[in-house]
């Protein structure tokens, strides 16, 4: 990773410092959980509100949620990946 003159270090070695191993695989998590919610939701082919109308969830969390700006319940996880006919599955890490 490129160094960043600002930080006089890579994002990476400045995170390593900043953060304990627990917090940067939460923060990890967080960023695959995101990724894969707004993924799933457009190889449905569904918008934000479309996916609001199934779950009754209001368009505006799943933004902010598909965005990183929100944390939500694991039922409202649970229930936007129903909607999509997905299910979530807990994975050793590395696989």
């Amino acid at each position: 990773m490129k160094e960043n003159s600002a930080l006089g270090r890579s994002w990476k070695q400045a995170r390593q410092e900043l953060f304990s191993p627990e917090e940067i695989a939460a923060s990890d998590a967080r960023v695959e959980l995101m990724i894969a919610l707004s993924k799933a939701r457009k190889e449905k082919g569904l918008t934000q509100k479309q996916l609001s109308e199934m779950t009754g969830i209001k368009q505006s969390a799943i933004s902010r949620l598909e965005n990183g700006n929100a944390n939500t319940q694991i039922d409202s996880l649970i229930k936007l990946f129903a909607a999509m006919n997905m299910k979530m599955q807990v994975v050793p890490m590395g696989v």
